[in-house]
């Protein structure tokens, strides 16, 4: 049985969209480690699916609607948190959004309300969700985002979204130097591909998907359980000297220079 290492604590997820999301693994997680949690959505397009699983956490479990990209939603949110926990000690940062134009064609061909929405959604949220919780968190608490080594090497067709992710990361640094005298601590993951509706929308996902274990020392792709797992550790006391991080649970690509495949092969 999985230590009830967040007994007690009281968080929200942003990001869930489907069962496959990396959000719906971390709640899960979360959840067994004995949190309780408030969700959101974004939009009437994917408010049924997401009620759906939330129902799986009880009835009582708190559902808020909100566009991160509109201050007011943002407000409402927190008051509503506000209302139905009175604190809060853990928020999961899981959301991204380009065009899909801006995934598909050159980088150099991003247009500027593309790159401009990009960051909105994707880095500027962390922002804004992690001013909006501060106050709450009047016990100390953990926040975390999910990013992608795209923010650190040129993944084709990853484009602006690497570019965003890199604002995400930078951004974690700052919010934790900002909030560490409240003993609220930023960390982000940097996770590995996993096979979710977001991902699919980069063009040659797939093939990433195959060429990955070739590289990675650990020889395999990782799962949405291991992200689980970290995020748990991020959450908990056990993390409590951490702060500003971007933790990869990739099995161990971002080591690795090239593609030792090839070479292995060729001298056995």
């Amino acid at each position: 049985m999985t230590p009830k290492l967040l007994e007690g604590k009281l968080g929200i997820v942003f990001g869930v969209a489907s069962n496959r999301s990396i959000a719906w693994a971390i709640a899960q997680a979360w959840r067994d480690a004995g949190a309780k949690l408030a969700f959101t959505y974004q939009g009437e397009r994917i408010k049924e699916n997401v009620e759906g699983l939330v129902a799986s956490f009880g009835k009582d479990t708190p559902l808020y609607p909100c566009d991160v990209t509109r201050d007011e939603d943002i407000a409402a949110v927190f008051a509503n948190v506000q209302r139905d926990f009175g604190k809060l000690h853990l928020v999961l940062h899981s959301l991204a959004f380009a065009p899909r134009e801006a995934l598909e064609d050159e980088f150099i061909n991003t247009s500027r309300e593309a790159f401009r929405l990009a960051h909105d959604v994707s880095a500027y949220s962390l922002v804004a969700l992690t001013r909006g919780a501060a106050p709450l968190m009047t016990e100390g608490g953990s926040i975390m985002a999910l990013s992608f080594y795209g923010s650190e090497k040129v993944v084709p067709h990853y484009n602006v979204m690497g570019v965003a992710k890199a604002s995400l990361e930078a951004s974690v640094r700052y919010l934790a130097f900002d909030l560490g005298k409240k003993n609220i601590r930023v960390n982000a993951i940097s996770a590995g591909p996993v096979n979710t509706l977001a991902a699919r929308g980069i063009s040659g996902f797939t093939k990433m998907m195959r060429i990955y274990p070739e590289a990675a020392p650990l020889k395999r792709n990782i799962e949405l359980r291991e992200l689980g797992d970290t995020a748990t550790f991020l959450a908990s006391e056990m993390s409590s000297g951490i702060t500003g991080e971007i933790m990869y649970v990739d099995a161990g690509y971002n080591i690795m220079a090239m593609n030792v495949a090839p070479f292995e092969k060729a001298t056995q």
